[in-house]
């Protein structure tokens, strides 16, 4: 992988085997694939996610997502920008209608490959979803026009609205990374 994709995605700390089959995927992708931060349904294309805690770190921001019908952290395409924590961040403050969120890491929290069904408009492809990890600090939640709703999901409430692993992650991972970084 070039020196400046590894700059547009930042530092990572595997932590298991699942974490460095991940960034091993992304980071092969990412040396093979020169428009990897744009937005090929052919070759799946990196995206940026952000974890967006409550003040008190207690909740986590989801939203329902329209296109998928599903509950999510926020995040969104690169659109051919290579500095995926600045993706995660503008994606955070557009579909929460926040108005200060700050990072609690420059690292990148999680690494998740993942498979995005066909739509009427694209073939099935993978996103290579490197996430971010953010606290809230002002504003008012508002959803945006890619979700149904948003809401403040307690961590031990998590299995309640998603089923999906890349969501669930979250609490596995948060306690030992706040206590390293923040």
């Amino acid at each position: 992988m070039s020196g400046s994709a590894l700059e547009g995605i930042g530092c990572y700390s595997p932590r298991d085997a699942r974490d460095r089959a991940m960034w091993a995927r992304l980071q092969a992708f990412c040396a093979r694939e020169p428009q990897a931060f744009g937005r090929n349904p052919e070759t799946g294309h990196v995206t940026g996610s952000a974890f967006v805690m409550s003040p008190d770190r207690k909740c986590v921001l989801l939203t329902h997502h329209k296109k998928l019908d599903r509950w999510f952290q926020l995040g969104g395409h690169c659109d051919g920008i290579a500095d995926v924590p600045f993706v995660a961040l503008k994606e955070a403050y557009e579909e929460s209608g926040l108005t200060r969120i700050k990072p609690l890491s420059p690292q990148v929290f999680d690494v998740d490959i993942h498979e995005i069904p066909a739509g009427s408009k694209e073939c099935a492809h993978l996103h290579y979803d490197v996430r971010y990890l953010f606290q809230a600090e002002a504003g008012e939640i508002a959803a945006s026009g890619e979700s149904h709703a948003l809401a403040w999901v307690p961590l031990a409430q998590l299995e309640e609205v998603t089923d999906s692993p890349g969501v669930l992650v979250l609490r596995e991972k948060l306690e030992p990374f706040l206590s390293a970084y923040c």
